[in-house]
């Protein structure tokens, strides 16, 4: 991954320099996701399609390398900006991306030099592929660099922006101008696995970024950019590309579940996601998700270095804990199974509380269970970076796909536990993707998801939901994942570990943890302070102490109102959408996001725990 900014519209009058200056001010604040190269380009306006792209859209002679100001004939309205982490092709693959000149063939699509500029965030697995699609639909395209992102600009230039990213399987956020037309747009991955934010100036012009922190101090208005989604300058709007079965229909699946063809899919998407040129690891928390995948990427890398050469010859594998968790045990023990180089980190209470103000600012979220769960990942990849790592898989996503949080127990029927995962889903760009992305990106380290693989999740999804509802004492939660990787002649992982109960990261990496937090809060917000909460936050009112000391900090940093909004409002257990509290009525007064919260939890906050204890201590205060 990378970092990308696009300032577009810029009004008249903006002098070269002055959009230089902002370009880079801005992108800076996000080159943390990308410290190794920084690429900065400006560009005029389009004298519309046919014109000759050299002199008349303002480049002299075009520099494909890039194009100092002096270069400009016209003024620059459009800035493009890329911060560059590089794992696939480092030694040619700077950004932005301009189109290769081709040579003409008969039949072929002709593309001139610099016509079409991409600035991505990401990686698309199939690019190889596509280039060979291209060929055959007559774009013949030769790319200037091994980038994968590359493929993006033919495409485009053949499909359309739409879609081009309808065939394109990956992670990706991206920026496109067409030199030719003046068009530019943006468009974001099926899931949301990569950040990206639109904004929008008060002088009229459109940017977009990957984190909020490079467009909050222009753009009064901003928002999430719509996963699944382009955005195109013609048309001013949104407009869907991912348009999946599972997603469109209008009656529940009802599949059955194929054990082999799953296990076969979820493998396939590990493997594409261990494309990589530099060293990589796997991190492993010992719960199902993440030992599937690195029991899964040690079997692939095993074959491949028998078959091929220079493959790395062991997987590393990572956890971060609090000394004596649950997590660091099972973890050692999943990692000795398979037979990766393990690394167990762990951090004290006090470097956790430490972080968390650093974490909320990367994160850019006061949402309780991300900073909750985010901080040992954001210590932890700052201690796999240090080793030279740049690239992990992680396991996020399984839950929302395979009914893997304990609330899913008191899911009533089938539809309800599938209209839940929908909205998961919807919302998984907000939550855990944008933990994952942000919490190691900190540091310029990529997270891949073998679990948001949109074919995985075309068979996942599709399956019938009552295979995924939770009967005890038989079939626990994530059921037909764990029994498509039941191999007792050949097992992927110790069965402690296949058929161990769901443990949240923020749980999972020491019970002490979550109940730090909370003290901590309840030192540094006082009662007072608690009791006109409503009148500070209007919107999203923090409910408990600790909600209110995650906020506090987020406004600090990030103060208009359009920031905090990126955050939607409702209540959750156990990391549930606000539907589900319906389901038992013991969730109205245990709607904490910890696993715990939920009673069937083997280690379950007792009966008199209260989420709303924060405010009835602060209303009792308030009368005395």
């Amino acid at each position: 991954m990378c970092g990308i900014l696009g300032i577009f519209d810029c009004p008249e009058g903006t002098t070269q320099s002055a959009l230089r200056a902002k370009l880079i001010e801005c992108a800076r604040r996000i080159r943390h996701r990308g410290p190794d190269w920084s690429g900065y380009q400006l560009f005029c306006k389009a004298a519309g399609a046919g014109s000759k792209l050299s002199g008349a859209l303002g480049l002299g002679a075009l520099h494909i390398d890039g194009v100092q100001e002096a270069d400009l004939v016209v003024p620059a309205v459009h800035a493009i900006a890329h911060e560059r982490l590089a794992i696939i092709d480092p030694d040619s693959g700077a950004q932005p991306l301009w189109a290769a000149a081709q040579a003409k063939g008969e039949g072929f699509l002709r593309i001139e030099a610099g016509e079409i500029i991409v600035a991505a965030n990401g990686e698309i697995y199939n690019y190889k592929e596509l280039y060979a699609r291209l060929e055959a639909d007559g774009v013949k395209y030769v790319p200037r660099t091994g980038s994968d992102c590359e493929v993006i600009i033919p495409l485009y230039r053949k499909y359309g922006l739409e879609r081009a990213c309808a065939v394109l399987r990956g992670m990706f956020s991206f920026v496109v101008f067409d030199r030719r037309t003046g068009f530019y747009g943006a468009a974001r991955d099926h899931i949301g696995i990569t950040s990206l934010y639109m904004g929008f100036g008060m002088d009229g012009s459109i940017w977009f970024a990957s984190e909020l922190k490079s467009l909050s101090r222009d753009c009064p208005r901003l928002e999430q950019f719509k996963p699944g989604y382009c955005w195109g300058s013609d048309s001013r709007a949104y407009s869907r590309w991912y348009e999946p079965t599972w997603l469109s229909r209008t009656t529940i699946p009802d599949a059955a579940c194929d054990y082999a063809k799953l296990r076969a899919t979820f493998e396939t998407a590990v493997e594409r996601r261990m494309m990589s040129d530099v060293p990589w690891g796997v991190l492993l928390s010992g719960g199902l998700d993440s030992s599937l995948v690195a029991a899964v990427a040690q079997r692939i890398l095993n074959r491949k270095v028998s078959s091929e050469k220079n493959w790395m010859a062991k997987l590393h594998s990572f956890s971060v804990g609090l000394v004596g968790s649950p997590d660091l045990a099972a973890a050692q023990k999943a990692a000795e199974h398979i037979g990766t180089v393990h690394h167990s980190f762990t951090f004290t209470l006090q470097e956790g509380l430490d972080a968390i103000s650093e974490v909320i600012y990367h994160l850019e979220t006061y949402d309780v269970t991300t900073v909750r769960a985010a901080t040992p990942m954001f210590l932890m990849a700052r201690k796999i970076k240090a080793m030279g790592v740049k690239m992990v898989l992680s396991g996020e996503g399984a839950d929302e796909i395979l009914a893997g949080y304990l609330y899913f127990h008191k899911a009533p029927n089938a539809a309800e536990l599938h209209a839940e995962l929908k909205d998961k889903l919807d919302q998984l760009h907000i939550y855990d993707c944008l933990r994952a992305n942000k919490a190691t990106m900190a540091w310029g380290l990529e997270a891949r998801v073998p679990f948001l693989d949109q074919d995985y999740l075309e068979v996942a999804m599709n399956i019938d939901p009552d295979e995924k509802m939770i009967r005890l004492p038989d079939r626990i939660e994530k059921y037909i994942m764990r029994k498509a990787f039941d191999t007792p002649d050949d097992p992927y992982l110790p069965r402690e570990i296949l058929w161990r109960q769901k443990e949240q990261f923020s749980d999972g990496v020491g019970y002490g943890w979550i109940d730090a937090l909370r003290d901590h809060a309840e030192r540094h917000v006082t009662d007072q302070q608690f009791a006109v909460a409503a009148h500070r936050f209007t919107y999203n009112t923090p409910r408990t102490k600790e909600a209110y000391f995650y906020r506090d900090i987020f406004d600090s940093v990030y103060p208009t109102p359009s920031a905090a909004e990126t955050i939607p409002e409702g209540r959750s257990i156990a990391c549930s959408t606000e539907r589900a509290l319906s389901w038992d009525e013991s969730f109205a007064d245990r709607a904490d996001q910890s696993g715990r919260s939920v009673g069937v939890h083997v280690a379950a906050y007792g009966d008199s725990f209260d989420v709303h204890a924060d405010a009835k201590k602060a209303a009792a205060t308030t009368k005395q």
